[in-house]
C-alpha cells in the first residue's frame, strides 16, 4: 500500500512547516506595493456583489488573462463561484472611501449611494475608476486558504489618467509617504505623535469592545505572552515588534477599515522611531497593564479599557521624559 502524502513528508520538512512564521510572512508580502481594486459580480438573486481586493494581477496578453484571489471563508465566495463573469475596478487615490466601504463587513448594501453601470452580462461596473476590466471566468483553482480566479478580459476601459490607490505595509501609500516625509524633515512633533496615537488607539479600543470576537481576544492574549517571553537585551527588536503587534491586534478587533489606515500609518512611524533608538530597556511593569486592557475587552467594558490604555500612554510619556533627562545628563539611556 503506498504511503499517504502526510506520511511521506520528511521530518525536517514537517518541522519547518510547523515553525513557519505566518505573521512575518504577511509582513514580508506587505513590502510589495499593490494597487487596490473592487471586484464585482452579480449574485444568484440578481443583486450586485462586491469586495475590496489587492491581489489582482495580470497573467497573459494572448489571451488577455487576469487573476485575483479570495479567502475560502469569505461570505462572497459562493457568489463568485456561481457567477460566470466578474469586473475588476481599479481605484484612484481619491477613492479610499470605496476601498473601505467594500472591505467593511458591517455595511449590508455596499452599493448604496455608489455610482455604477451595468456592463458585460449585467456586471456592476463602478464609475470614475482609473481602469475597469470586464471578464468571463476562465478558470478557478483552490490554492491553500484562497480560491484563485482567472478571468478572460472581454472589455476594458482606462478612463481616468490619475494615480491609482496603492497599498503598502498595511496602509495607503499616499498617507504613509506623507507622514514619513514629515518625519524625515523633522516636522513630526513627538508630542503630537503621542497625542495622535493615544486618541486613535483609545477610539479603536472602544470599537474593539463593541466589535471584537473571542478569537481576536485570544490572539491578543497570545501576543501578551509573547511579549513577556522577550526579556533579555538580545530580544530588543522582537520585543518592540511584538509590542506594536499588540496595538495592531486591537485595531483588527475594532473592524473599522478607515481607522486601520490611520493606525497602521502611525505604527509605521513609531517602528522607525524604535529602530533609531540605540538601546531599549524592558519595562515589565507595562505587561500587567496590557493584561488589564485585555480583561476589559473581554468584559466589553469600554470605559475601563480606555482608562487602562490612557494609563499605559501616561507611563510611556513618563518614560520618554526620563529618556530626555538621561540624555541631557549625558547618560544616553533610553526606554521604549
Amino acid at each position: 500500500m503506498p504511503e499517504s502524502v502526510t506520511d511521506a513528508v520528511p521530518a525536517p520538512a514537517a518541522e519547518a512547516a510547523a515553525a513557519f512564521d505566518v505573521r512575518a510572512f504577511r509582513n514580508a508580502l506587505g513590502s510589495f506595493p499593490t494597487g487596490v481594486a473592487v471586484i464585482t459580480t452579480t449574485g444568484a438573486d440578481g443583486r450586485p456583489v462586491g469586495l475590496t481586493c489587492n491581489s489582482f494581477s495580470s497573467v497573459s496578453l494572448e489571451p488577455p488573462l487576469v487573476s485575483w484571489g479570495l479567502r475560502i471563508n469569505s461570505k462572497s465566495l459562493e457568489s463568485f463561484q456561481r457567477a460566470g463573469a466578474f469586473a475588476i475596478n481599479i481605484l484612484a487615490e481619491d477613492q479610499t472611501h470605496l476601498s473601505g466601504r467594500f472591505a467593511s463587513s458591517s455595511i449590508a448594501d455596499k452599493f448604496e449611494g455608489v455610482a455604477w453601470r451595468p456592463g458585460l452580462q449585467g456586471l456592476p461596473v463602478l464609475e470614475d475608476c482609473v481602469a475597469t476590466f470586464e471578464c468571463v471566468k476562465f478558470a478557478e483553482h483552490l490554492a491553500g486558504d484562497h480560491v484563485l480566479f482567472l478571468g478572460e478580459v472581454r472589455r476594458f476601459d482606462h478612463g481616468r489618467h490619475e494615480d491609482s490607490l496603492v497599498f503598502y505595509k498595511g496602509a495607503y501609500m499616499m498617507l504613509t509617504q506623507s507622514l514619513r516625509e514629515l518625519a524625515a524633515r523633522g516636522q513630526v512633533d513627538p508630542h503630537n505623535l503621542d497625542q495622535a496615537r493615544r486618541l486613535v488607539n483609545c477610539m479603536l479600543l472602544r470599537l474593539a469592545c463593541e466589535n471584537g470576537q473571542e478569537e481576536d481576544f485570544d490572539a491578543i492574549e497570545r501576543n501578551i505572552l509573547e511579549i513577556e517571553a522577550y526579556e533579555v537585551p538580545a530580544d530588543r527588536e522582537k520585543r518592540a515588534e511584538a509590542s506594536l503587534e499588540f496595538f495592531r491586534l486591537i485595531t483588527k478587533a475594532a473592524r473599522n477599515e478607515v481607522l486601520v489606515v490611520v493606525s497602521e500609518t502611525l505604527t509605521n512611524i513609531i517602528r522607525q522611531v524604535l529602530k533609531a533608538e540605540p538601546s531599549l530597556k524592558y519595562r515589565p511593569e507595562l505587561v500587567p497593564v496590557r493584561k488589564k486592557i485585555l480583561h476589559h475587552l473581554r468584559q466589553r467594558d469600554a470605559d475601563q479599557a480606555e482608562q487602562e490604555m490612557t494609563f499605559y500612554f501616561d507611563e510611556m510619556r513618563r518614560g520618554a521624559a526620563a529618556i530626555a533627562a538621561a540624555q541631557a545628563a549625558g547618560q544616553g539611556t533610553t526606554t521604549p
